[in-house]
């Protein structure tokens, strides 16, 4: 936990340090963005820097601190709150979560690790929830909320990491199938053929404005006896 929120630090025993976290997480995150995550060992990212891997123990015990440090340099300090009701604000900040990722989506698989949230991860979840500060939820609910959100953009990001147009190659798969059998599957063959080509776009889209309406529902149910809505 330490490491997180000192990263910028070097270690203050023994011989002056060459390093610092954030300079062997860049180096993680430049192999993990060539390679991919697999290609992250602690050898290599000792390799790349120049030193050896007993070295690079000075500075990381293992692992998962590696892995803890570039999560939370990858995933960088929030933008500025979008201006605007909560509503705008909460999808904006859903909108910008999902770019971070897909920026690098071996991330994803980083923050679904069971691992302590360093300064930048807490730094999210500290703008998510100012969005959500005027809602009649409790803190539970708040995080839960932002949990679905947050699901939304993993989920898609994933999906483009296997197949940049995966809704386009899961039709084109299955165009024989409904063309021989559309009769055995009449609401899905139906449901693709109507679906616009909205891609990953279209499908984050339509996740977060329905979990956003949900909320502004579960809000308004829990105004003043007068009904008053939530904004």
């Amino acid at each position: 936990m330490s490491l997180l929120w000192n990263r910028t630090q070097t270690t203050k025993r023994g011989p002056r340090p060459r390093f610092t976290l954030d300079e062997i997480a860049d180096a993680g995150i430049a192999l993990a963005d060539e390679q991919g995550l697999d290609a992250v060992t602690m050898h290599a990212v000792a390799e790349r820097l120049g030193t050896t891997k007993m070295a690079l123990y000075r500075y990381v015990p293992g692992r998962a601190e590696l892995d803890a440090v570039m999560l939370d340099r990858a995933l960088g300090q929030p933008p500025d709150p979008v201006a605007g009701d909560w509503q705008t604000s909460l999808a904006a900040w859903a909108r910008l979560v999902y770019e971070r990722y897909l920026a690098r989506p071996w991330s994803v698989e980083l923050v679904q690790r069971p691992h302590p949230p360093g300064p930048c991860e807490l730094a999210w979840f500290e703008a998510g929830l100012h969005t959500l500060a005027g809602l009649p939820l409790t803190g539970g609910e708040k995080l839960d909320a932002l949990a679905l959100l947050s699901g939304q953009a993993i989920s898609i990001v994933r999906q483009q990491a296997f197949a940049s147009t995966p809704e386009h190659d899961l039709a084109a798969a299955l165009a024989p199938v409904f063309a021989e059998r559309s009769s055995s599957y009449p609401q899905t063959a139906a449901a693709f053929a109507d679906a616009a080509d909205g891609g990953r776009e279209g499908a984050l889209r339509f996740g977060v404005e329905r979990i956003v309406a949900g909320l502004e529902a579960l809000a308004r149910d829990r105004s003043d006896p007068a009904g008053t809505p939530v904004s």
